[in-house]
């Protein structure tokens, strides 16, 4: 069966305001002629212009996060521990079953810049396109933030997920989740604002602190959501890059979708 892949990361650019100052990525680009002239420290003797063109490799060397461009955070970004006591899984550990699995796409892109998403929402919306989960199904949220990347108001644009609403995915045998916001949790600035009138900890992080009660996976700062033609009935791919007891690694999720 013919099959269409989509690609649901967005790029790592250098110097793109889509992250607070400290997390922005820089990339140093090393070009062609450049990299003629490093050649010639590992070849005695060589001349660039001996070379194709007179041009060698290039190279780049990027100083990022690894919570910068999309990417999948592991339980341990949470908390030390998770399932209620249990060390919290390192991106290395994350089992590789749980990345390639049933994709489903819930849609919340009418709601509001901040607000949250209930569990209710979450039930209606799977009310609406006729699906139940299962076990290790990969569940996409669209909040519609994705079309300010590369802008600084991404920081605080799409709905975000509350600890209600991510336990309801949990206690269902979810294991990896994913949104196209900066944040699972709804944008840092529209928290912060929250509890400074109301002085309420519990507000603070609480998405992402429900993986302390059953340990997830969730994916940020993707991308295209809109772009799957269905809500359900495709596949999803997103292994992390293997980084040795690491909070996140980044990852290039894809929608596998037979045509």
């Amino acid at each position: 069966m013919p099959t269409r892949i989509i690609d649901l990361a967005v790029a790592i650019e250098d110097g793109l305001p889509s992250d607070p100052e400290k997390m922005i990525p820089h990339i140093d680009y090393t070009d062609h002629a450049t990299g003629a002239a490093q050649m010639t420290e590992y070849f005695p003797g060589l001349q660039p212009e001996q070379l194709p063109a007179g041009l060698g490799w290039a190279v780049e060397s990027i100083q990022l996060t690894t919570h910068s461009g999309t990417h999948l955070d592991a339980p341990y970004h949470y908390h030390p521990t998770m399932d209620k006591g249990a060390p919290a899984l390192t991106i290395d550990q994350i089992p590789l079953e749980w990345c390639f699995q049933d994709g489903v796409l819930l849609d919340f892109s009418h709601k509001a810049d901040g607000e949250a998403i209930s569990a209710q929402d979450v039930a209606t919306e799977l009310e609406r396109i006729d699906y139940t989960l299962k076990p290790l199904d990969i569940v996409l949220v669209r909040t519609g933030a994705d079309a300010f990347w590369g802008r600084p108001e991404y920081l605080i644009k799409g709905a975000g997920m509350t600890r209600e609403s991510t336990l309801y995915l949990l206690e269902r045998g979810i294991k990896v989740v994913g949104i196209d916001a900066w944040s699972w949790d709804r944008p840092l600035p529209f928290l912060a604002r929250q509890f400074q009138a109301e002085g309420d900890p519990s507000i603070i992080w609480e998405a992402h602190f429900a993986g302390i009660e059953q340990g997830y996976c969730h994916m940020e700062k993707m991308a295209n959501l809109h772009h799957i033609p269905r809500p359900h009935t495709f596949k999803v791919a997103c292994f992390p890059i293997k980084i040795k007891n690491a909070s996140a690694a980044w990852a290039r999720p894809v929608a596998i979708v037979a045509e």
